[in-house]
């Protein structure tokens, strides 16, 4: 498996360009499933979840030509199953759950695997297909859904479910009659994805509150649509320029999409401004701890907690970092006090004591995100971090060594 070293102590510098959502993407492309008609997206990051999700779609008959700009064309739907060596690799495979049963009368979807960060129930996917005429079993690990035309509903979700609301809303667009979702999540990457399905002919309203109107339509025409860009990826950069000493240019982000992160970055002392296609960002010159609570959209995001977390171990002062989302988000804590961070974990929280430096050290990957927190703990640790099992990072990150590499950061992959 192949590893990145990370050589600290270089502020970063330069240009960045923002990559296509992951987040976006993913829905976006499992909606191609509801036409027959080719759909264009544009802004596809070239990232591991994408390819597996093409995969996943191509097996059931799905046609794509492209790379960046991609044509994908679902005219034909030859199997209605999502099997689980496709599925067991990433958790946003469930977002064909609904399309298929809204197009297809079926479906049969592996439970799905992906990050260790938590449990990441379906069962509200489930309940909500079930509230709109779906009979859903699960047998021998897999979903098992069936039914005619899906009835429109009142859904009420217990808890703001980002594929949950996805889900529903895609298979809400064909349905007979009204869907209403409530309690419903409100990020932007389901923004993106309303808006994509508008394009194709949905009806929908509210995206972006907690409040989703769907009125069903009989099918739905092709579209051409852009991802939106990556507002973790981003994120991720604006905290390497605060930690590294640095001062860089964010291109292509959207700034609104970053306002939680923002606020806080200017607590802890940095310098942010609106430049013509993103964020300026410089470092401040003392780091300011703060405290900080991941929420669902528009609260401070689960997926920068780790960052922020490698952030806050050399702040001035003591941070209390609290998880509220995924309950076994902090497995980067032991990888970063390998490397001389002083956490303690008090339940949901963990308390961070700034340090005067960092080390680097052997660490091991073990999500997505803690991947980016060592890479953001090496920029600025003393001497060497190596960091294992970085298929994590191509999850998610497009290229993330060569981007950071050109802001003057020194890290190489290491292929085995």
């Amino acid at each position: 498996m192949d590893k990145i070293v990370v050589y600290g102590g270089q502020p970063l510098a330069g240009d960045v360009s923002i990559s296509g959502a992951k987040n976006a993407a993913l829905p976006i492309l499992a909606a191609a499933l509801l036409t027959a008609k080719p759909c264009t997206f544009s802004n596809i990051p070239d990232l591991m979840d994408i390819k597996t999700i093409k995969k996943l779609l191509a097996s059931m008959g799905v046609r794509f030509s492209g790379d960046r700009t991609l044509e994908v064309c679902a005219e034909t739907i030859t199997s209605s199953v999502a099997p689980y060596d496709l599925v067991k690799t990433m958790r946003a495979s469930i977002l064909v759950l609904g399309p298929l049963v809204a197009r297809t009368g079926r479906a049969r979807v592996s439970l799905p695997g992906g990050c260790a960060i938590g449990a990441r129930p379906v069962n509200l996917h489930i309940k909500a297909l079930q509230d709109m005429g779906a009979k859903v079993d699960l047998r021998e690990g897999y979903i098992e859904a069936t039914a005619g035309r899906l009835k429109g509903a009142e859904i009420y979700f217990d808890l703001p479910t980002v594929t949950g609301t996805e889900n529903i809303m895609m298979a809400a667009a064909l349905a007979d009659g009204v869907t209403v979702l409530h309690n419903a999540a409100r990020e932007p990457e389901i923004v993106n994805l309303a808006d994509v399905l508008k394009g194709m002919g949905a009806k929908i309203s509210g995206a972006g509150s907690d409040v989703i109107t769907i009125t069903g339509v009989t099918s739905l025409s092709g579209t051409e649509a852009a991802i939106i860009p990556d507002r973790i990826e981003a994120g991720t950069f604006m905290i390497a320029a605060g930690m590294t000493g640095g001062e860089i240019n964010v291109r292509g982000c959207i700034p609104q999409h970053l306002e939680a992160l923002t606020n806080k970055l200017r607590d802890t002392g940095m310098t942010i401004e609106p430049i013509d296609d993103g964020l300026k960002v410089k470092a401040a010159p003392k780091i300011h701890s703060v405290d900080i609570k991941t929420l669902p959209y528009p609260g401070f995001p689960t997926d920068l907690q780790a960052q922020m977390m490698a952030y806050m171990t050399i702040a001035s002062g003591l941070s209390v970092i609290s998880e509220t989302v995924f309950e076994n988000r902090f497995m980067h804590v032991s990888e970063l006090a390998r490397m001389g961070a002083d956490i303690a974990i008090q339940g949901g929280s963990a308390v961070v004591r700034g340090v005067p430096k960092l080390f680097g050290a052997p660490t091991m990957a073990t999500d997505l995100r803690a991947s980016a927190s060592l890479i953001l703990a090496g920029l600025v640790a003393q001497g060497a971090t190596e960091i294992s099992r970085v298929y994590h990072l191509d999850r998610g990150y497009e290229g993330i060594e060569k981007k950071f590499s050109a802001l003057g950061a020194k890290m190489k992959r290491i292929t085995s």
